[in-house]
């Protein structure tokens, strides 16, 4: 029978059923500083990691990015947390990067960039971003502490069949509108719920036209829909990308050889389908709390729901554009790429801040190549932080947060009630939004920034 990019790598994994379930092998696992409680319970229960050859750990939650001295948290717990991952890493045999390593970052750019992240792997990693690694045609989900201690433990884990969703995006961009933008529109098409129970397979001319880079930024807020997992194809600009990575395969040829069989076959048939049109698309900016309360930068705050309304501290038929922000953060496992912070450095170029605003790359890589491109420069002299790589104000677990009220242009995936600190109020946009609004002191459409 035909079948999709999903059930091709769904079927290989399946090691054995029960019930509603089925016990899947995973490929690769990767663990950060916030799997503390997972590892000290394997280890308090006399368990060794299963295949830590096929485990990577890199820190990224909890880390200051002022600086790679652990001394800098900004509280003792989070200290803790961070003190604990190099001898947990060791403790367990697991392969890993420390704080000062060029290569630590936040594992989901880490992931990808290193070649970890393959096509027709099965790979899971305690975040609910890891949906993110689908753009190279894996089948990639986050998991709780509980199963990720299962992970370690067993190489496998226990999962209920997801449905299938295929999201098609037909067309060419139009001028100023990037990858956040198409996924922003798709949550606010069919909602922080529209997924729920699916995995979803991007598709289209749009998406085939997309970098690796973009396709990572659209899978990794596939969790914004409530999806389980978001995946891309892989094709010729997947194997590119992979090409020559540390821990890509020695035998590429024969790699890529099966990558060109895990493509949907032209009749699969999957559970749902949707259709956008990228004609139709403008820069988006969300008003709420919840990352559906997308608009265009052009359009007005709505009249519901109130509640939104009234922790944003906004009326209905206020302009999106004009509105003043007080902090600007460019950062995140969903846009602190490279291409992310060339995008950015274009808007800042030449300008100067208005309002305090950090720069924090994804990765020490990414860091180190922007260097070498002079966007720290660019950054510095706007009046930018430049910041070491780590997830930082995405969640603020490591107390890198707003203050209350203030109002935040963020390049992050989540504007949840508290998310960038009690009473912050979040506005989800592109790199290049983002950086606008930070020379502007306002939302403003970065179409009119020549």
């Amino acid at each position: 029978m035909p079948r999709s990019l999903f059930e091709k790598i769904w079927d290989r994994h399946v090691v054995a059923r029960r019930a509603g379930q089925v016990l899947l092998y995973v490929d690769r696992h990767i663990v950060h500083d916030g799997g503390f409680h997972a590892r000290k319970d394997l280890a308090k229960r006399g368990l060794k990691v299963r295949r830590p050859q096929n485990t990577f750990g890199t820190p990224d939650h909890y880390v200051p990015t002022v600086s790679r001295n652990p001394a800098d948290a900004r509280a003792p717990e989070i200290r803790r947390m961070v003190e604990a991952y190099p001898a947990s890493m060791k403790q367990l045999g697991i392969p890993h990067v420390l704080l000062g390593d060029e290569r630590q970052g936040i594992v989901h750019i880490v992931g990808p960039e290193l070649g970890i992240t393959q096509p027709g792997m099965v790979l899971v990693c305690g975040d609910s971003h890891t949906s993110t690694h689908g753009a190279l045609g894996a089948l990639a989900f986050g998991m709780g502490q509980s199963e990720n201690e299962h992970v370690l433990a067993t190489q496998t884990l226990w999962q209920a069949p997801p449905k299938t969703l295929r999201i098609h995006v037909e067309g060419t961009r139009p001028a100023g509108v990037t990858a956040k933008d198409v996924i922003l529109a798709v949550i606010a098409k069919i909602g922080a719920a529209g997924a729920v129970g699916h995995v979803i397979e991007y598709a289209g001319s749009t998406v085939r036209a997309m970098s690796v880079e973009e396709r990572l930024t659209v899978c990794n807020m596939s969790i914004e829909a409530g999806a389980r997992a978001g995946m891309v194809a892989p094709d010729d600009t997947t194997f590119q990308y992979l090409h020559g990575r540390p821990f890509a395969p020695k035998d590429f040829d024969a790699a890529v050889k099966f990558w060109k069989t895990l493509p949907s076959d032209a009749d699969a048939v999957f559970d749902r389908e949707i259709s956008l049109s990228a004609a139709t698309l403008e820069p988006m900016v969300t008003w709420g709390t919840s990352p559906e309360n997308a608009l265009p930068i052009s359009s007005v705050v709505p009249g519901a729901p109130q509640r939104a309304l009234d922790y944003m501290g906004l009326k209905e038929g206020v302009p999106l554009e004009g509105l003043p922000v007080d902090r600007v953060f460019i950062g995140s496992c969903t846009n602190s790429r490279i291409e992310d912070l060339r995008a950015a450095a274009k808007v800042a170029r030449g300008r100067k801040v208005k309002v305090p605003a950090m720069v924090v790359p994804g990765s020490g890589l990414v860091k180190k190549q922007a260097e070498a491109e002079g966007l720290d420069k660019v950054f510095l002299e706007a009046g930018f932080e430049w910041r070491h790589a780590g997830c930082s104000m995405c969640v603020g677990m490591n107390g890198e947060i707003g203050r209350p009220q203030e109002r935040i242009a963020s390049t992050s995936n989540r504007n949840f009630e508290g998310r960038q600190g009690q009473g912050a109020r979040t506005h989800l946009m592109s790199p290049a939004m983002a950086a606008a609004a930070a020379v502007h002191g306002f939302l403003v459409d970065v179409r009119k920034i020549s």
